[in-house]
């Protein structure tokens, strides 16, 4: 799973700053069928959880009702220099991370 990750290079102390991510995957529902009429089963990115500088920021836990390639906005203070980590996984076990890093003076 591929993931796009904006988070600004540099900012303030104190600033807040938007984050932004999207993840490429397919999110299926569990209600389509295929060509033959099976059941395609359920996989959807379930969990979504943001680490700054390794302490917890933002959490996401997501269900079927999310569109393909979910797409997820949020802010936090920039309050040190530091790393980002994003870490997701999916309902049949596949996970993805990414990391990104930022200036604050």
């Amino acid at each position: 799973m591929a993931a796009r990750i904006s988070v600004p290079q540099n900012a303030r102390r104190g600033d807040n700053i938007e984050i932004r991510v999207a993840i490429q995957h397919p999110m299926e529902t569990g209600y389509r069928t295929d060509d033959n009429g099976t059941a395609i089963p359920k996989n959807v990115i379930n969990k979504l959880v943001c680490r700054y500088n390794g302490v917890e920021v933002f959490r996401a836990e997501m269900g079927s009702g999310i569109a393909a390639n979910p797409y997820l906005s949020f802010f936090i203070v920039a309050a040190n220099s530091g790393e980002l980590r994003f870490d997701w996984g999916d309902d049949s076990g596949a996970t993805g991370s990414e990391r990104a890093s930022i200036i604050v003076a």
